[in-house]
């Protein structure tokens, strides 16, 4: 008895090998979207790295990439830390910082493809604490323990929405992608500090080592950075004529250095980053006992492919 004619057959067959190939099309486009957005989740988590303790060169930065693989990128910190006095040498640091990466996947089913955006979005919170064993009157040596605690969230479930209306392909991943991180490592910085009435010059040489994992984490996201740094920092604070508070007001000169180490170096394109500042600094200390010092200081930012400017702000306590 004859169950199929040629032409069912060959019917059956064509449906047959269409659905193998759609199917084998979804996975190797979820493998492709899997793979890279791991990729792009492990530099979000290296780029975290770049804001872990206080930096003039990354404290206020946004790169933006025309081309390439490296996409857009904000960053802003807010930090600072300081000894509590010449007779109690206890340093105190902290450094809390928000960032947002954009990368976006483009790929394709057959002839179509499709492009998604991912933005990843995250907070840090970095503290710090060590003792000063002074060298000279000037020259200090100082080791710090550090802490840090990071969460990220992303829009990853509208990127999901994207591929599911686009292509059919549902990536389950995508869909509330959160990362929670937490680093525990250390400094050691020699701290240079010469204040006369002419002129007042602040050094500092610090290197940074704070390995950072994931908790608590999406699968799909889930590593580890290594974050390291070695930063120099030089400042001069000179008095003007000009006098307001009954204080003179001082022109600032800065400049600073980054050789970012281990998952940080070349994570952005860059091995480095340097920054050139000028600004001016109010001495409150006549009029306010709290906030003595306000300074305004504006940065030329570079390193290598990148280049940008910035505003920082500070005040002495």
């Amino acid at each position: 008895m004859r169950l199929f004619s040629r032409s069912q057959l060959l019917f059956f067959v064509t449906l047959l090998v269409a659905g193998i190939s759609f199917a084998h099309a979804q996975s190797a486009f979820y493998n492709a979207a899997n793979n890279y957005l791991k990729k792009r989740a492990d530099a979000f988590m290296t780029i975290t790295g770049y804001s872990l303790t206080p930096d003039v060169t990354t404290g206020s930065l946004s790169i933006r990439n025309n081309g390439g693989d490296n996409s857009d990128l904000q960053m802003i910190s807010l930090g600072g830390g300081d000894r509590i006095s010449a007779n109690f040498p206890l340093y105190l640091e902290g450094t809390l910082a928000v960032n947002r990466y954009n990368p976006t996947f483009t790929d394709g089913i057959a002839n179509t493809s499709v492009t998604v955006p991912v933005h990843w979005n995250s907070i840090t919170g970095t503290g710090g604490i060590g003792w000063d064993f002074p060298i000279t009157n000037e020259l200090r040596f100082r080791p710090i323990a550090n802490v840090m605690l990071g969460h990220l969230e992303s829009d990853l479930s509208i990127a999901s929405r994207v591929i599911q209306n686009q292509k059919g392909v549902d990536l389950q991943f995508l869909n509330g992608g959160r990362m929670n991180s937490y680093g525990l490592g250390g400094s050691v910085m020699l701290d240079y500090e010469n204040y006369q009435p002419d002129q007042e010059i602040d050094v500092e040489l610090r290197y940074t080592n704070i390995p950072v994992q994931t908790f608590d984490t999406s699968t799909a996201v889930q590593g580890s950075a290594d974050s390291q740094s070695l930063a120099l920092w030089a400042r001069s604070r000179i008095p003007t004529p000009i006098t307001l508070l009954d204080r003179p007001l001082r022109a600032v000169f800065e400049v600073a250095h980054t050789e970012f180490l281990g998952d940080l170096r070349g994570a952005l394109g860059f091995n480095s980053l340097s920054s050139v500042g000028t600004g001016i600094e109010l001495d409150r200390s006549a009029s306010d006992p709290i906030f003595t010092r306000i300074r305004v200081v504006f940065r030329y930012q570079f390193g290598q492919n990148v280049h940008g400017t910035s505003i920082g702000l500070a005040a002495s306590f």
